[in-house]
């Protein structure tokens, strides 16, 4: 498969939940960002927790990251 049907064949299952999480907003689109901003937040905070429950030595020193690299 060349890297562009690679890169349209996944880029469709996002296509489908960007479409199904703005359906079930009713179409607005600044709730449905809201909701997902929320969403983040939400995940934030429960890496925070993880982090600061989980041992150095299960993890070997490795930390989460909370910015996409």
């Amino acid at each position: 498969m060349s890297a562009a049907v690679e890169a349209e064949a996944s880029s469709r299952p996002v296509e489908n939940e960007l479409a199904e999480v703005v359906a079930y907003h009713n179409g607005d689109m600044r709730a449905a960002i809201g909701t997902l901003l929320e969403d983040v937040r939400h995940l934030r905070r429960q890496l925070i927790l993880a982090e600061g429950a989980m041992g150095g030595g299960m993890t070997r020193g490795w930390r989460p990251s909370y910015d996409r690299d």
